[in-house]
Order: C-alpha cells, then structure tokens, then sequence
C-alpha cells in the first residue's frame, strides 16, 4: 500500500467539504419537519410518517449506493465522479424540498413533501458515502487518520453550527426582504364582520383559567394585512405566525404580554372570531367594565418565513456545492488495495461478519437518536415553552453558544483529554457529559427556570459531548474498516461507510418520528390550533373549544403540554445513551493495542502481495 503524507491544501479541501456536506445535512435534519408542519401546515404525524418512510427505503438504498461505489473505476478515482454527482443533485432537490407551492395543499403538499424528502436522501448518499469512504483510503489507522476524521468532524461541526446558529434570523431577514418584493398585500377591517371577540384568562404558566369575557360589540377596528393568497380560503391567524398590536380600552396587548387567534372560514362569510389571551391582572381590570372598545393591527408573518426558507435554502446549497467542487478538484485517492469487487449479498454477508463494525452501526444510530430528538425539539422548547417575542432571539443565542462550544470540544476537548485518555475512555467521557447536560436540563425545565442564560449550563455538557463524539465515532468506524480486511480479506470501506449515512439518516427519521408523536400527543403544533373543524367551519371549531376551556379546562398548549415536551426531550435521550454505552461495552474490542496488531497484520499481507506481483 502505497501512502503519503496529506498537504495542508488538500487538508483544507477535505475540510470546507465537510462543512457544507453538514450545512445541508443540519438544515434538513433540523428544520423540515418545522418547514412543513409549522408553516405549511402538514400533520405532525404525517411528517412523521414521512420521514421514517424515507428512513426504511434508505436502508436499502444505501448500502447498494456502497456496491456501486466500490464498482465505480474511472480516470477521475471511484469517489470524486459519485461526490460531484451527487452534491449538485442534492443541492437542487434540497432547494425545491423548501420551496414547496404555497397553493398545495392536503394530499398534494403531502406527495410533495414525501417525493422530495425522499430523493433528498437518495442524493445525499451519493456524495456521503463516497466522502467518507475516502477516509481510510488515503490514511493509514493511527493518528494520521484519526488527526484528519478529527479535522473532517470538526469542519463538519462548524457547517452544523453555522446553520443552528444563523437559520432562524437569516430566514427572518431574507423573508421579510423578499415578502417586502414580492408580497401581493389585501387588508381587510374585523369591522365588516360579525365578529365575535373572546377574552380568555392565563395564569403565570401560561394556561387558560377557564374564565371568559364575550365581546360581540365595540369593534372600532382591527385590520388584518396579509398576502391575497393567504385569504383564498379558511384564514387563521396567531401571535407565532403574525405581528399584532391589539388595544381593548386603555390596555395595550402584544406578543410580548398576551397571545392570539383570528378565525375566518373565508373572506366571504363575513363571520370571525377573535380571541385574545391576557394576564390574570389584565382581565381583572377589563372584567370591571360591560362596554369595551376594541382597535388594532394585525400583520401575517407567513410569508416572511415561508419565502424566508426557500431563498436560504438556495444560498445554502449554492455554498454546498462550490465547498464540494474544491474538495473533488483536490483531492486524490492516494492508496487503493487490489481486491476483488463484491456482489451485493457478498456485502451485506461481510457486513455481518465484521461485529465491530455491526457493534459500531448500533452505537451510533442510538447516540444521533438522542441528538436529533433534542434538536428537533428545541426550537419547539423556545417557543411554546420559554416563548416570549424574543424567543426567536433566545434560540438563535443558545444555538450560537452551543455551536461555540461544539467547535471548540473537537479542536481543543478532544485532542486535550486524548493526551491522558485512550479514545474508549474519551467515548465514555462524553457520554457521561451528554447525560449530565440532560439530567440538568430536565431538572431546569421542572423548576421552571424562564431566562434563557442559565441553560448554557446543561447546553454546555451536551454540545460538548455532541463535538467529541461525532469524532470518536467517524475514528471507530474508520478501524472497524482495518479490522474487515484482516478478519474478512476485503477492505470494505464504501459499504461500511455508507452504513454510517444509513443510520444517521435513520437515527434523524426516528427522532423526527418521535419529535412528531411528542408534538401531536402533547397538542404543541400552532398549525393546527389545537381545534377541529365543527360540520366544516373554523369559526365554529374554534368557539366549541373556547367553551370546552370554560367548562373543562382545556388549554391551547397547557402545562401539561410543555412538561411532556420536556420529558420526551431529555428522558429519550438519556435511555439512547444508556443503551448505547452498554452495547460498546460489551461488544466494541479495538482497543489501541489491538489496532497496532492489525496495523502490523496488514503491513505484512501487504508485503507479501507486492513480492508475489
């Protein structure tokens, strides 16, 4: 086997590779089930659905993408032709997967989203599995691979990191300026219709007392403003997808001191209902007067995030594949061993054969099911449960510390404890660390701690944990490669590598499941209001659940809610990584010593095929 040692330019091109490969991996992972069921509109549960569907069809795609890349011999290497292939595929269907047509709807918008999600992680296995198959095939185990999948992972890291950091307020600007273009506003006054105005009492925690105020008089004016297609059929407006300024008599309400709903089943029926949640004290004192007046304006945000996400999703793909064309104009395969190609059941059984690699497999599905759970969660937890009108604010400043925090775990944490540690006792470090993070965090959200400071406490533990291991697990993967030659005769990096995009993928599609359940169990899904049609009218739906809060105490997103939320995003993970650290333990045996014995065996194959030749 041939080898050399990499150049800091090929380092470099391996590395901005990876941060726009996990750029577009963290905006799909992070954000398509919000994309379509917070502003499209698409049932929790059928994301769900969707996502594990498309899970369930990669697990046969992408070990055959593993075949054809270990088949593939061009002049250009058997990686780079599948890498630029399938980056400039990925990057159009990511594109399109979030610009779906704002006039679908129902079964329409669900085909659409399942079709391109679908081809989505057809595409991302193209380039994934042949850019990490390149791993092992130009280094050496030891530190030299180690030292680069440190490198690749941390370059990973920062595409991961700029997207949680940047995503929400770059979305918000980009769509406030192209809706600002593009944007074809209708207002209509409140006053033209009958409407029926509900005042409905919080407490501190945020949950509907049950006690109502009904106001069918003294409506002087409240305009709703918003794109003329967002008027085309049923209207519902709330405080998360619209800006608003309501004042009833002398009390001024907003997003930051009350909440909102507006209900109209078309434009046409010239009935509406309104219904204002306030404070305790701010119903008190409206509660003093029969007579009141009500006026303001209302501003839809929907188009603000809708066009906010297919214009960010384009930059971003853009960046993916001209980070990617630097990496397939750099580098080269610099090592290859003559093997015979494998057939597809030939894989699967080596698959098998190699435990380690099978150990490793179900490792990692469990430690990036207890992330994703987490991450996709969390922009829920900031805005149903912190909430506020700074929660968006509040997201992106815990997302910018934690992002922080997961670059630095990868340059600094990790080389810093592997200088005392063997790379088994780093793994159970950070294990340790992420549970940690959870238990507090579970115990912050119990208490009820509101400030968004105090979390970088548990963000800390956990995105310090999420930094090393996705290291360590790209370096025990890269082993168990070494470890397949010896015990199997055939270096079995494409199908073991695309292994590893199979289960983050699946670990993604579970957590989203789960996220999914979480959400329509516990009713946290402003999309659909938390009512139900009454003989197909909103208005009607609306007003039955406004009494059933009076006369059984139901709520919009209720304590309950928020504390099955928080469960689920930390009780979850912390059984995953349980899980997983006693299926390492028991089964994973490349220890460093172990390693240098097969270091060694290879060496000495090698030899000897070369005198043979």
């Amino acid at each position: 086997m041939e080898t050399k040692r990499l150049t800091g330019s090929e380092k470099f091109a391996y590395g901005i590779g990876a941060v726009g490969k996990d750029m577009v991996y963290m905006l799909s992972a992070s954000y398509i089930l919000y994309y379509y069921q917070d502003i499209m509109g698409v049932s929790a549960w059928i994301m769900g659905v969707i996502l594990l569907i498309a899970r369930v069809f990669d697990a046969f795609n992408d070990p055959i993408m593993g075949v054809l890349v270990a088949k593939t011999k061009t002049k250009w290497g058997k990686f780079r032709p599948w890498l630029f292939v399938g980056t400039l595929t990925n990057a159009i269907i990511l594109y399109f997967m979030f610009a779906a047509p704002p006039t679908l709807d129902g079964g329409g918008l669900v085909a659409y989203a399942a079709c391109f999600y679908i081809i989505w992680g057809v595409t991302y296995t193209m380039m994934d599995i042949p850019y990490w198959s390149m791993v092992p095939a130009f280094t050496d185990s030891g530190k030299e691979r180690e030292n680069l999948s440190a490198l690749a992972r941390t370059c990973a890291g920062v595409g991961s990191a700029i997207i949680t950091i940047v995503t929400v307020m770059a979305v918000t600007s980009i769509g406030s300026a192209a809706a600002a273009k593009t944007t074809d506003l209708q207002t209509i006054d409140m006053a033209d219709y009958q409407t029926t105005v509900y005042v409905m009492e919080r407490n501190d925690a945020q949950v509907a007392t049950g006690s109502m105020m009904v106001c069918e008089d003294g409506m002087e004016s409240l305009t709703v403003s918003a794109d003329k297609s967002e008027f085309e059929e049923a209207i519902l407006f709330n405080q998360d997808n619209s800006e608003y300024t309501i004042q009833i008599d002398d009390i001024e309400l907003d997003g930051d001191n009350s909440a909102m709903n507006i209900v109209l089943d078309s434009v046409d029926s010239k009935e509406a209902v309104v219904v204002v949640y306030v404070t305790e004290s701010q119903f008190e004192s409206l509660s003093e007067s029969d007579q009141h007046t009500i006026r303001g304006e209302v501003s839809s945000t929907k188009e603000v995030e809708r066009l906010g996400y297919k214009y960010f999703s384009l930059i971003v793909a853009v960046l993916f594949f001209v980070f990617i064309l630097i990496t397939c104009l750099r580098i080269k395969e610099k090592s290859s061993v003559n093997m015979k190609t494998a057939s597809v059941k030939e894989m699967f059984r080596s698959l098998v054969q190699n435990d380690q690699a099978m150990t490793m497999v179900i490792a990692i599905v469990l430690v990036n099911t207890a992330v994703y759970i987490t991450s996709n969660l969390l922009i829920y937890f900031f805005k149903y449960d912190l909430g506020g009108a700074s929660w968006t604010g509040n997201y992106t400043l815990f997302n910018t510390f934690g992002g922080g925090i997961q670059i630095i775990s990868m340059i600094v944490f990790f080389p810093l404890l592997r200088k005392f540690f063997t790379i088994m006792k780093v793994f159970y470090i950070s294990v340790g660390s992420a549970i940690i993070g959870y238990v507090v965090l579970l115990a912050m959200a119990l208490v009820g701690v509101s400030q968004v400071y105090p979390f970088f406490v548990p963000g800390f533990f956990i995105f310090a944990a999420v930094g090393m291991l996705n290291v360590i697990v790209t370096v025990f993967l890269a082993n168990t490669v070494d470890y397949g030659e010896v015990k199997n005769g055939r270096r079995d990096e494409s199908v073991i590598f695309s292994m590893q995009t199979f289960v983050v993928k699946l670990a993604s599609g579970v957590a989203a499941l789960i996220a999914s359940v979480c959400l329509s169990v516990f009713h946290i899904s402003e999309s659909e209001q938390t009512f139900e049609l009454v003989n197909g009218s909103a208005v009607k739906g609306i007003t039955k659940m406004l009494y059933d809060i009076v006369d059984h105490g139901a709520s919009i997103v209720t304590n309950d809610s928020v504390v099955g939320l928080r469960m689920t995003m930390t009780l979850l993970p912390i059984l995953a990584l349980v899980i997983a650290v006693i299926v390492f333990r028991k089964k994973y045996i490349l220890t460093d010593e172990k390693l240098d014995e097969i270091t060694k065996e290879l060496k000495s194959r090698h030899e000897i095929s070369v005198e043979k030749a």
